[in-house]
């Protein structure tokens, strides 16, 4: 077994848009699989109360009745009774492993209101113990409203990565993350966005079409620009290129693939498990770089 690199930097992320449909348990699920991959552990910590995420990978039982002997309720356990986190995550795919979510997080997060430091609790009793110790990367899927358990990841984390779909009410989705989430949460903590990111995207980009009209928006938007990842970047002179009809790079964004969806879907299992082949896995790979370095760092 390949000895683990201790000069990284452990690092929690979590994946987050106030917006529902935008890609981000698939996000969240290509991207630790992809730090499993490069780094040999990584733990993917589902917080969204509708569960979809262990849900699709076959751990309904966990979902509904608990994972671990003896806690019928693991995020009750953990979050609020101090709970050993080890004792409650479950293997998904290679060094990938999964602490589930539960049919009652909403109880929990009702319960969080009251507790003392009730928006820190994911961070003393599962992030940071595990952080560094069994795991160098931790990335969480936030559910998709505001919230305590949403407090909790971004608390948690301190890093934040966007997902985007080009589908009508993405700038509302984005813009609504960043006032409603980001700037509030800085009030209060370091959050830091390490990325944001357009995916499932189907169509060329030559044509005034969602896709163009999103791709156009977030590499040209003062704050935003910086945190496209080079996967899906397209430069002032690309843009000049492209309304010329003299546009000769790549497909920017990751890209629609049936293998995506019915990787989760069909085969309860991440894309490199089920597609090993798939040409999005370079872009999974390259957001997982991401959370390594600490954001993006613009090719020359």
């Amino acid at each position: 077994m390949a000895q683990r690199d201790t000069s990284k930097t452990p690092r929690a992320v979590c994946v987050g848009i106030l917006k529902g449909g935008f890609g981000k348990t698939t996000t969240a699920l290509n991207l630790a699989r992809e730090l499993a991959h490069r780094n040999q552990k990584a733990l993917l910590v589902d917080l969204d109360d509708n569960g979809h995420l262990t849900l699709n990978l076959g751990y309904r039982d966990a979902y509904q009745n608990g994972s671990g002997d003896d806690d019928k309720n693991h995020a009750e356990a953990v979050l609020l009774n101090e709970a050993d986190p080890r004792n409650h995550v479950v293997n998904v795919a290679g060094g990938l492993d999964l602490f589930p979510s539960h049919a009652d997080l909403e109880g929990v997060e009702s319960t969080l209101k009251d507790a003392v430091q009730g928006s820190a609790r994911l961070k003393q009793h599962l992030v940071d113990p595990l952080l560094g110790e069994n795991y160098d990367y931790v990335v969480i899927d936030c559910p998709a409203n505001r919230g305590k358990l949403n407090d909790n990841a971004m608390y948690a984390a301190g890093n934040l990565i966007i997902p985007l779909r080009p589908e009508l009410g993405y700038t509302t989705g984005l813009d609504n993350t960043v006032n409603r989430l980001v700037k509030p949460a800085r009030r209060y903590f370091d959050l830091d966005i390490l990325a944001v990111v357009p995916s499932d995207l189907q169509r060329r980009i030559d044509q005034s079409t969602l896709d163009q009209e999103l791709l156009r928006e977030i590499t040209t938007r003062e704050g935003v620009a910086s945190k496209v990842p080079n996967f899906a970047y397209l430069s002032e002179a690309d843009w000049d290129a492209i309304e010329a009809n003299d546009y000769d790079g790549g497909l920017p964004g990751i890209r629609h693939r049936d293998a995506i969806n019915n990787s989760l879907r069909d085969a309860n299992e991440p894309l490199r498990d089920f597609d090993p082949d798939c040409d999005q896995l370079d872009a999974y790979g390259e957001l997982a770089q991401i959370v390594e370095q600490g954001g993006v760092i613009r090719d020359e």
